[in-house]
């Protein structure tokens, strides 16, 4: 996955938007201001960290060792850093992105879910 791909990935959810509220490198993907996934594009290897549920997050990490990893300067259990131009599957990793997207919506107030026909 290039860093052209991961920006349109995490832009084609409903409602996503791009911020850098730390610094013009960290890319910061938010749907209704909630974030779902941090990067920095210009950044070799390209990671992106994603909240994941705890038990996969788990589970995640051991099948895939040094590419899957607890989530950097984030809460461990529910966030991993995922290496996405390294051996990692490009399905596997649009599949974390759109969980992550999911998970974050999933803790919405029900009227914003209902606006993005999320209920």
């Amino acid at each position: 996955m290039t860093p052209e791909d991961l920006r349109a990935l995490c832009l084609s959810f409903e409602a996503a938007v791009e911020d850098f509220p730390f610094n013009p490198e960290t890319s910061v993907f938010k749907v209704l201001g909630k974030v779902f996934a941090l990067t920095a594009l210009d950044e070799r290897p390209l990671t992106v960290s994603l909240k994941c549920d705890p038990e996969d997050a788990v589970r995640l990490r051991a099948e895939h060792p040094g590419l899957i990893v607890p989530g950097w300067h984030l809460n461990k259990r529910h966030w991993n850093t995922v290496t996405v131009d390294a051996d990692l599957p490009d399905g596997l990793a649009r599949e974390l992105v759109e969980d992550s997207y999911d998970l974050v919506v999933a803790g919405l107030p029900r009227a914003d879910r209902l606006r993005l026909d999320r209920p």
